[in-house]
């Protein structure tokens, strides 16, 4: 659909939408089966293409069969915080992150299906996760305008950024040098992980709802609510180009 010379989509980007059209019909229904219907706020995939976990507006976060003839719940991981606002999974898939309303960070072991420890920092939700590419750090951001680093292996926090606006999507390169925030002003910052240098980007008309760094690292993409996707070079955020995603969809 975008006809531009040199241009590299990256094709999880397409990944994960087709997983998102493919299964939101099923899981919105199924959810709907219990006496409340629960918004669901994230879902990831594992890399086994058999198990999909989804988390979202309940306590319980659901682990998906979709091996079966049927997709089915095969498990549930239940949490102290009343909703999830979104997940992350570790390298080896072994261990899942969700970001909780209480503004907790909870980790789950996958294989025995509990809670092994939860990082507490975040004052207000914590709504955006991402991890580095070694399994070693975990970034996050909040409803507190804060986006913290975690250092996994010792678990406690390493370091704290202040912003002006409450972070809605955050990604970190797989380089391991920059940290791309998506803020509810429609701003877009890049952060250096350890020197003080950032760029601000400035394309969204509205809040930054997702972001996420292509592979290479060498650029990422930004959804907002004006339903526009950008393409960005990292880290000083040249325009590669812009999108609606009405046009995606239809595509």
């Amino acid at each position: 659909f975008i006809k531009t010379k040199n241009l590299l989509i990256n094709r999880y980007l397409y990944l994960y939408l087709e997983i998102i059209l493919e299964y939101k019909t099923y899981i919105s229904e199924s959810h709907c089966t219990s006496r409340t219907c629960n918004l669901s706020r994230s879902v990831k995939l594992l890399p086994d293409g058999r198990t999909l976990i989804v988390g979202g507006e309940a306590s319980r976060l659901s682990i998906w069969d979709l091996a079966s003839p049927t997709p089915r719940i095969k498990a549930e991981l239940i949490s102290s915080a009343p909703a999830c606002y979104a997940l992350a999974i570790s390298p080896d898939s072994k261990v899942c992150f969700s970001c909780c309303s209480d503004g907790s960070i909870a980790v789950w072991d996958l294989q025995n299906q509990s809670l092994v420890r939860q990082f507490q920092g975040h004052t207000d939700g914590a709504s955006c996760i991402d991890i580095s590419a070694d399994g070693s750090k975990l970034w996050t951001g909040g409803l507190d305008n804060t986006v913290r680093s975690w250092d996994l292996r010792e678990g406690r926090q390493l370091k704290q950024h202040d912003f002006t606006s409450q972070i809605f999507s955050l990604g970190y390169c797989p380089t391991g040098e920059w940290l791309a925030v998506g803020m509810e002003n429609s701003n877009v910052e890049v952060l250096n992980a350890t020197t003080p240098d950032k760029y601000q980007l400035h394309l969204h008309e509205s809040c930054v709802l997702s972001l996420r760094f292509a592979s290479c690292g060498k650029w990422f993409v930004s959804t907002g609510k004006d339903n526009l996707l950008n393409a960005w070079r990292t880290p000083y955020g040249a325009s590669i180009f812009q999108v609606s995603m009405y046009t995606i969809i239809q595509y």
